[in-house]
């Protein structure tokens, strides 16, 4: 009778956290329809958040209960994210937040007086937040209201936006189906699945181009297709449209223009590694374009263009880390965006286990072309790719140029030169994690292998210029914060190791030796390259503004 007494107990008394049946009735009707697959965990998470404005204790248990998961895995991938607010019942949030850009060039445009005008004119109406680089530095500075992205944003036009209770994305003028359909687009995949391309063809095609991986390593890109050859089946293909790197913002520019070049693209390398379905990982800060991409893709089943190969629209929910390959994998299949120790390849490690393919948005931009109008034609033309280009310039934005191309001749041939009152002091060449250099060696071309003899690396291309009114210990403060802020915590080197450096620079005179020796550490011992670049900044201020750091 004990034991019956005991079994009956557990019965009606489970463990954990129990949600309400008002909860669970809400959870339910708000993801009726969509998939509860484990992998859409996060997507799903999306959908509480968007309806409700943050994910309360109540919702997490409710969804564990819908989706057959325990809580405790719910709560961890929930509480990873940044643009997930898990709140306590107690806890009264204001009914919409703001996020004010804290990055480089948002700072040098006054971002840090707007946060604090917000705080002290909405604090009643709104959380105001600084947030990580949002991707709109040729805008700065930008804040965004709800999903609606604002750039330049002043004090009056973002109380406009919040009394108007403006809060959804506005959608830009890009180029839609029917038109690239009008201009030949597709054409190109056409050929491959009529016979009149081989996969050989392409593959040889991108070899001659030299078209190497845009968003950050410099890989060949016809190298890593082959990496599936003999791979088992089903194979996948992982568009990386995760840009987070503070000064980056070329990808945007390339999917809120012409989407379908890069959707071309991406079906291209699905047909050459003979893949069964395509994912495109979006981060969230990019909501607008988030708001017409799942239409278009639609459209495109419908015409029938995808054929056999399943495409999916993802969306990220906030961490930089998940830029990192294998760490974008993680995120994809629901989980924690922590890195993995192996490379996703060889594919026994990719998405899902399967082998996987994982190719930045630019880089699938160039695939159409290349097929199109050939290899020569990119390398004749000089390899061109985009710059983003933001600080102290006058025509800040993406620019189209050489690969190759200095920083001067950027500056002076694509921005209009120096902003009125401003000289060239330095430059970051790859955003955050690129290192920085001073203006006499702004002749340097910004291409893969030319800056690393100089303690800097061309990364995304994202060129931050400043002049003689920024201060160079401040821009690599903000580096080093930003990286601490992001880092996913799995690994010791990074994790103590950013905040150990912040705290030697306090006295980084004195403590230069061992700034140095921890800067080896963390590049030899951390598993991705957040931690790997994260001293970058530091040990090029070092070696190039050495009156800062003593």
């Amino acid at each position: 009778m004990d034991i019956l007494d005991r079994s009956q107990r557990r019965k009606f008394f489970p463990k954990g956290r129990q949600g309400s049946d008002a909860a669970e009735a809400r959870v339910r009707a708000l993801l009726e329809g969509r998939s509860l697959a484990r992998e859409e965990l996060i997507e799903n998470l999306h959908v509480v958040q968007d309806a409700h404005g943050a994910i309360e204790a109540d919702h997490l248990a409710a969804l564990a209960e819908v989706m057959k998961l325990s809580q405790a895995e719910v709560y961890e991938v929930a509480s990873f994210y940044a643009h997930f607010d898990v709140s306590r019942p107690e806890q009264k949030r204001p009914p919409l937040k703001i996020r004010v850009c804290n990055g480089p060039a948002c700072r040098m445009a006054g971002s840090a007086d707007l946060l604090d005008a917000l705080c002290r004119g909405l604090a009643d109406r709104a959380e105001v937040v600084g947030a990580p680089c949002v991707g709109g530095c040729d805008h700065a500075p930008m804040a965004m209201v709800g999903r609606r992205r604002i750039g330049r944003a002043q004090p009056k036009n973002l109380r406009e936006m919040v009394d108007r209770a403006a809060r959804t994305p506005e959608i830009p003028s890009f180029e839609k189906l029917d038109a690239y359909l009008a201009a030949g687009g597709y054409g190109a995949l056409k050929a491959c699945r009529d016979g009149r391309l081989s996969r050989g063809e392409i593959l040889a095609q991108l070899d001659l181009s030299d078209l190497r991986g845009l968003g950050g390593a410099g890989f060949s890109v016809a190298r890593k297709w082959r990496f599936l050859d003999g791979a088992a089946k089903p194979r996948a293909v992982v568009v990386n449209a995760d840009e987070g790197e503070p000064g980056t913002f070329k990808d945007r520019h390339v999917l809120e223009t012409h989407p379908h070049r890069v959707i071309e693209g991406a079906l291209l390398a699905a047909w050459v590694v003979e893949a069964a379905d395509v994912y495109i990982y979006l981060r969230d800060e990019y909501s607008h374009l988030h708001a017409f991409l799942g239409g278009e893709l639609d459209r495109l089943r419908e015409q029938g263009v995808t054929g056999d190969v399943a495409v999916h629209l993802r969306r990220g929910a906030g961490a930089y880390v998940c830029g990192e390959e294998s760490a974008l994998l993680e995120s994809i299949e629901g989980k924690r965006g922590l890195p993995r120790n192996r490379p996703p390849f060889p594919a026994e490690v990719g998405l899902f286990g399967r082998p996987t393919l994982i190719n930045n948005v630019e880089t699938l931009y160039w695939v159409r072309d290349i097929v199109t109008t050939g290899g020569q034609d990119y390398l004749d033309r000089g390899r061109p790719h985009y710059y983003s280009v933001s600080g102290r310039v006058n025509d800040p934005g993406v620019k189209l140029a050489p690969a190759g191309i200095s920083a001067r001749r950027l500056i002076e041939d694509y921005c209009g030169g120096m902003a009125e009152g401003h000289t060239l002091k330095a430059f970051l060449p790859g955003g955050a994690s690129g290192g920085i250099l001073p203006a006499d060696l702004a002749d340097l071309a910004l291409d893969f292998g030319t800056l690393e003899p100089y303690g800097c690396f061309v990364g995304s291309s994202a060129l931050i210029v400043l002049s003689a009114a920024d201060d160079v210990r401040d821009i690599v403060d903000q580096c080093l914060s930003f990286f601490a802020g992001e880092s996913c915590g799995q690994c010791t080197p990074c994790r103590v190791g950013i905040g150990a450096m912040q705290g030697l620079l306090d006295d980084p005179r004195a403590n230069r030796t061992a700034i140095e020796d921890l800067a080896g550490v963390m590049r030899d011992g951390s598993i991705c390259g957040l931690g790997q670049a994260a001293p970058n900044t530091v040990l090029c201020a070092y070696r190039y503004f050495p009156e800062v750091m003593t």
